[in-house]
């Protein structure tokens, strides 16, 4: 027996349907003319990449944009210390 080749459309299609559409795994494969554990491994491969992806960029620029904005508070809680601190000596005198 001839081992098939799917392209990667073809797989990623047959996942999206399982995962994000909700069909069955059985009714999928038997749709495609593609054997029950070969999807299964697709879909479990698709699940773990999904798992184990890094961050995504966004979530670091804001992560980046976040600390930014922290840096500048307290700089500015730094400076409002200071003017506290010189209105109330300069109110005693």
């Amino acid at each position: 027996m001839k081992q098939q080749r799917f392209t990667q459309e073809f797989r990623d299609e047959a996942v999206r349907l399982v995962v994000s559409v909700g069909r069955r795994q059985a009714e999928v494969s038997r749709e495609l003319g593609i054997g029950l554990s070969t999807l299964e491994r697709w879909v479990a491969s698709a699940r773990e990449r999904a798992v184990s992806a890094p961050v995504s960029e966004t979530a670091e620029d804001e992560v980046k944009r976040l600390r930014r904005e922290n840096a500048i508070l307290r700089e500015e809680r730094e400076i409002l210390k200071k003017a506290t601190a010189f209105f109330a000596s300069e109110a005693r005198r």
